[in-house]
């Protein structure tokens, strides 16, 4: 599935469920939300945090990483914004910004 469905999947999505989008700042305070329970899982199954009982962490992590990428497709497009061409030209300044600067680090070897 390419990017461009996934946006049309959740915007059918929204529209037959969700009645409508969230306003961008509710959406963006999802987001925040989202991460924060990332966060969470990433730090009691990497981290010195625990959990208070027998999880499959691995399963959660995936689940919060999915709900954090739903709420920015849906900030994206609420906000006309294509993510193929915003993440090709992420891609395309990182190239030309950083080709060297991570090989000549010497923290990476």
């Amino acid at each position: 599935m390419t990017i461009k469905e996934l946006q049309d999947n959740v915007d059918n999505w929204i529209k037959k469920f969700g009645v409508r989008y969230f306003s961008e700042l509710t959406n963006m305070a999802l987001l925040t939300e989202e991460v924060g329970e990332l966060s969470r899982h990433i730090a009691r199954t990497y981290g010195e945090q625990s959990y208070k009982k027998e999880t499959n962490s691995r399963e959660l992590i995936k689940e919060e990483i999915a709900d954090i990428f739903f709420v920015l497709i849906c900030l994206s497009n609420q906000m006309n914004i294509d993510l193929t061409k915003c993440i090709l030209e992420s891609i395309e300044k990182k190239t030309s910004r950083d080709s060297e600067r991570h090989k000549k680090n010497k923290k990476l070897f």
